[in-house]
């Protein structure tokens, strides 16, 4: 069934570019984030096993709310690891860093998905799809929350 909410193809093509590198840096950012909350060791490890759990709980229903929209516009969410991490530049660690090296990751991470998100927003605003905006400026805020929690810890 045709699409017609007011946004032409190629105004929601570009909030579906916009979404998708946004949906793939997220997806990295959970994984890293669910495996340090598994992995982080030393003394501060109950109230960084917490910060974690909370970010990745946070991080996971993002990805819900990115392919959703993905959806509503017209296309399919990408279906498999690979294709979502296809659009991500955050990259997995090889081996476990230490709890400092954690924060500065995630913190990295974070950060990444704040210029991606800010981009989005830039993208969707010229195609006046004030949807897509309203959802990147979520994560947006969300993203230098984390990103300021995470710098408070150390």
């Amino acid at each position: 069934m045709a699409i017609d909410t007011g946004l032409d193809k190629s105004d929601r093509s570009a909030s579906i570019e916009a979404l998708r590198k946004v949906l793939g840096e997220t997806y990295a950012l959970y994984f890293k984030t669910h495996g340090y909350h598994w992995n982080v060791t030393g003394p501060r490890f109950k109230a960084l096993h917490e910060l974690f759990m909370q970010q990745y709980t946070e991080l996971w229903q993002a990805l819900d709310e990115l392919a959703e929209r993905i959806r509503a516009l017209g296309e399919f969410a990408p279906a498999s690891s690979d294709e979502i991490a296809a659009y991500a530049t955050i990259k997995p660690d090889n081996g476990v860093p230490d709890a400092d090296s954690m924060i500065e990751n995630l913190v990295r991470g974070h950060e990444t998905i704040a210029r991606v998100a800010r981009d989005g927003v830039k993208a969707a605003e010229e195609g006046d799809d004030a949807v897509t905006v309203d959802l990147l400026t979520q994560r947006l805020a969300a993203s230098e929350k984390a990103a300021w929690m995470l710098r408070a810890s150390v």
